[in-house]
C-alpha cells in the first residue's frame, strides 16, 4: 500500500518493515532484548512515541484559520460522534452485548478511537487501556487517515445538495493578532486540562509544539520539531507498531472487524459533522456552506482539501479550504479531548 498505492508511505513502509522483522523464524527481535522489544518498552509501552510526534503535529499546524472562525470549533466537536458511536456498537457486538467478538469494554474503547481520525491519540489511548489489539488499532486508524479522499466525497454528497455544496463562502476573515496565537496554546492547554485532564500530556505536546512555532523566536526548533524529530520519531513508531503484529496474535476474525469498524466511526463522524454544517447553513440564513462539518475529523490537512475539491466541482468559484481549515483544526483539538475523555469512561 505504501509503495505501490502511495497510502501514507511515511508510516506504513515502516510498518511493513517491522512486520517483516517481527515474524522472521528465529530472529529474535520482538524477544526481550530484541531491537523491537526494546522499542516497545522505549517508545510505546510508555506513550513517548505518540507524545514527541504531537510536539512535530502542533509546530506544523497553524490555528490562524480556527481563531479567525470560531463557530468552526462546533463542527470539530460534532465530528467526534464517530468515537462514541462506534465505542458503543465494538462494546455490543464483545463483552456488553452479543459476545460475538473478544471486545471488551476498554478494548471497545479503543476501537472508538479511530474514529479521532488521529494516530498518536489512537496509540496513546489504546496503550494507556492496555488493548490487546493496539497494533490493529494503529494500522486502521493511519490506514483510514489517507483513505479519507475515497471514504468522505461519497457521504458528503448523500448529505448535501448540490445547491448547498455550490455555495460561496467569503474568503476573507479578520486578522489575528500575534498576542492571540501566542496565549492560544496556553490558554487551551489550561482549558483542556481543566476539561479532561488525562489529556494532558496530549494537549500539552500539541500546543507545546505550536507555541514554538507561533513565538517566532525559536524558529530553529520549531523546524526541527516539524522535520527531523518528527521524521525520526515516525521511522521508529513505525517499526515498533509492526513489530508488534506477530501473526500468530494478529490473524484473527476480531482484527478484521476492527478494520469494519473503523470505516463505521469515519463514516459517522464525517456525517455527524455534515448534519451540524447542514444546521448551521440553515440557521445563518443560508451564508454557511455545510459541506465544512465534513472537515470536522481530525485527519489533518486531508480532510480539509477534500472539502475544498468537492466545492471546487460543484462550483469553479467556490474556495472553502481556510473555512475547512479552521473546521480541521478544531477537530485535531476535540480528538484529543474526545481522548482524554475516553479514559475517564474506562474503569
Amino acid at each position: 500500500l505504501g509503495i505501490a498505492k502511495q497510502v501514507e508511505p511515511v508510516l506504513l513502509v515502516p510498518i511493513g518493515m517491522g512486520v517483516i522483522l517481527a515474524n522472521v523464524p528465529l530472529g529474535g527481535l520482538t524477544e526481550a532484548g530484541g531491537l523491537l522489544a526494546v522499542l516497545r518498552a522505549a517508545g510505546i509501552d510508555t506513550q513517548l512515541f505518540p507524545l514527541l510526534i504531537f510536539i512535530g503535529v502542533g509546530a506544523m499546524i497553524d490555528f490562524g484559520s480556527l481563531l479567525e472562525r470560531p463557530y468552526t470549533v462546533f463542527l470539530g466537536a460534532a465530528a467526534q460522534f464517530g468515537i462514541f458511536g462506534t465505542f458503543f456498537l465494538a462494546y455490543f457486538l464483545g463483552d456488553g452485548g452479543l459476545r460475538l467478538f473478544d471486545f471488551s469494554f476498554k478494548d471497545a474503547i479503543s476501537i472508538g478511537i479511530i474514529g479521532s481520525a488521529d494516530g498518536p491519540t489512537s496509540i496513546y489511548v489504546a496503550t494507556m487501556l492496555g488493548s490487546k489489539y493496539t497494533p490493529a488499532i494503529v494500522v486502521a486508524a493511519y490506514s483510514y487517515m489517507a483513505l479519507v479522499p475515497i471514504i468522505q466525497p461519497p457521504i458528503m454528497r448523500a448529505l448535501t445538495t448540490e445547491a448547498e455544496r455550490r455555495l460561496v463562502m467569503p474568503t476573507r476573515a479578520q486578522k489575528v493578532s500575534r498576542r492571540t496565537r501566542v496565549l492560544f496554546p496556553i490558554v487551551t492547554i489550561l482549558v483542556v486540562g481543566l476539561i479532561a485532564p488525562k489529556a494532558t500530556p496530549l494537549i500539552g505536546t500539541l500546543m507545546f509544539g505550536n507555541l514554538l512555532r507561533e513565538s517566532r523566536v525559536l524558529e530553529r526548533l520549531s523546524q526541527a520539531a516539524q522535520n527531523e524529530m518528527a521524521n525520526i520519531v515516525t521511522i521508529l513508531l513505525g517499526l515498533t507498531v509492526g513489530g508488534m503484529m506477530v501473526a500468530r496474535d494478529f490473524l484473527r476474525l476480531e482484527t478484521i472487524m476492527i478494520y469494519v469498524m473503523g470505516v463505521v466511526a469515519f463514516a459517522l463522524g464525517t456525517a455527524t459533522g455534515l448534519i451540524l454544517g447542514k444546521g448551521m447553513y440553515l440557521a445563518s440564513g443560508k451564508r454557511i456552506n455545510p459541506l465544512i462539518g465534513a472537515a470536522g475529523i481530525s485527519a489533518f490537512p486531508m480532510c480539509a482539501r477534500v472539502v475544498q475539491r468537492v466545492g471546487l466541482e460543484a462550483n469553479p468559484q467556490n474556495h472553502l479550504l481556510m473555512h475547512a481549515a479552521g473546521a480541521n483544526t478544531a477537530g485535531q483539538i476535540a480528538s484529543v479531548v474526545a481522548g482524554g475523555a475516553a479514559l475517564v469512561l474506562a474503569p
